[in-house]
């Protein structure tokens, strides 16, 4: 029998601490792995398990019998069945073996981890509280804050006692461009602390450290690692929409661990269960500088797709886009898909050469972004790619066609949450343009209202 050697049982455990992985992709000699499996260093189990359905895929949750799949495997020698859903992250099949570390993985300590010194609101701190003792009780708590509200820096004192306590935590989002965004804000607000970045381009996808930024397509790579689970943007694609990333999650965080969600735009069923006292929530309705949110106000604009294809614009959109123009103050216009985005970015063009659209397929995306960032673009057209994330001071914003399907509640409230973000520039226009109302719409702005009710009634709102 193969006997691991002291010196080779550390590199290879420490290699894989944190991970769980397919044993073909560690990079050690079989034999080595082997003796670190029957000596309780590694623990082992199949990649699929079968059921009375079919298979499980144990990496990615995944049960649909139609995303299972068969092949002749030079490995085993015989047809394998392999699960689809996971395999660009590699193929797990029937003879895949995976291998996580048996034992509990070094933590370390840090004294007064939080360097930042900024200074919450009364709202940001009732809700920091909550979160810190949820942190605390390892327990699960719904953070369900408005646009603008300032959600991260309602996560520092919970993290900084995690840290001080020696726990691991994981701050996890749908959306890679949010993970490169906060990357720099923790590491400037915990300095001294090792921070790893997760998502596809990273080199230090599964290196663990005491705070990991991570998409959450990820942290199908983690097992059992994180005392303090943080999902921002819960209710965002595709998070929403995938059941295999909800799984990721539990997968990734300890058995014994506090499990933190962010929200602007909980789903219905949240929103019922956080009022019937369901589901335990700090609620944020104001913004950090105490103004309301803008309030969306309905223009109808007749059958603005007919006019499109005739090469007009609606009469009042176009007034509307004139107006900021001549004022110049910098807006979003929201359309529905990609055809339509080019159609009335050409007519724009006629108006004004410097207005740009974006859409998710669009090559210049960043750069173009980043030119109205800079208020080098005073008008941008774009698709709900645009949604959430970008922040410029002093914005309107309208949606054309905000009765189509893709203009969900939550999307029509991410969207008007652009404006009034900044203590400068707390007000606004938002303008949803449309042929026919939708319970979307109107719901969305009741939404709105009800928080800004809310904030009223705490006390949030300055006089």
């Amino acid at each position: 029998m193969y006997i691991l050697p002291s010196s080779v049982a550390s590199p290879l455990v420490s290699w894989l601490n944190g991970q769980r992985l397919p044993r073909e992709q560690l990079p050690f000699p079989d034999e080595e792995i082997a003796a670190a499996v029957q000596t309780g260093l590694l623990h082992e189990q199949p990649g699929l398990i079968k059921t009375a359905r079919a298979w499980r895929c144990v990496r990615c949750g995944n049960d649909a019998p139609h995303l299972f799949a068969a092949f002749p495997c030079a490995r085993c020698g015989s047809d394998c069945t392999y699960c689809r859903k996971c395999l660009v992250m590699g193929r797990i099949s029937t003879c895949t073996r995976l291998v996580h570390a048996a034992l509990p993985l070094p933590s370390s300590r840090y004294e007064a981890p939080l360097a930042w010194n900024g200074e919450l609101s009364a709202a940001q701190a009732e809700a920091a509280q909550a979160v810190r003792q949820a942190v605390l009780d390892r327990s699960e708590l719904i953070v369900w804050a408005v646009c603008g509200a300032g959600k991260t820096e309602i996560l520092f004192p919970a993290i900084a006692a995690a840290l001080e306590n020696g726990e691991r935590v994981c701050l996890a989002t749908p959306r890679t461009d949010v993970v490169r965004e906060l990357a720099p804000r923790f590491r400037q607000a915990f300095p001294r602390v090792p921070l790893a970045v997760w998502h596809g381009g990273s080199e230090e996808r599964g290196r663990i450290a005491s705070l990991v930024l991570s998409t959450t397509h990820q942290l199908l790579r983690a097992y059992r690692v994180f005392d303090v689970m943080i999902v921002d943007e819960v209710d965002a694609f595709p998070y929403s929409a995938e059941p295999m990333l909800e799984y990721a999650v539990s997968q990734a965080r300890k058995e014994q661990s506090s499990l933190i969600y962010l929200t602007a735009t909980p789903s219905r069923a949240w929103q019922l269960d956080i009022r019937r006292g369901r589901r335990n929530a700090a609620v944020i309705p104001a913004r950090y500088h105490g103004r309301p949110l803008p309030v969306p106000a309905f223009e109808w604009c007749g059958n603005w797709r007919k006019r499109l294809e005739r090469g007009r614009l609606p009469q009042n959109v176009l007034a509307w886009v004139l107006r900021r123009l001549e004022q110049g103050k910098q807006a979003f216009l929201f359309v529905p898909h990609i055809d339509e985005l080019e159609a009335v970015t050409r007519l724009l063009q006629r108006v004004n050469p410097y207005i740009v659209g974006v859409h998710a397929e669009a090559p210049d995306r960043a750069e173009h972004v980043q030119a109205f960032r800079d208020g080098l673009v005073p008008l941008l057209v774009t698709t709900t790619i645009l949604e959430r994330g970008v922040t410029v001071p002093n914005i309107d914003v309208a949606v054309l066609g905000a009765e189509d399907r893709i203009f969900t509640e939550s999307a029509l409230v991410q969207i008007a949450g652009r404006v009034g973000r900044h203590a400068a520039f707390p007000d606004g226009d938002v303008r949803f343009f449309h042929h026919r109302k939708t319970n979307a719409m109107v719901r969305a702005r009741r939404h709105i209202l009800r928080m800004n009710e809310e904030a009223k009634k705490r006390g949030l709102l300055r006089r």
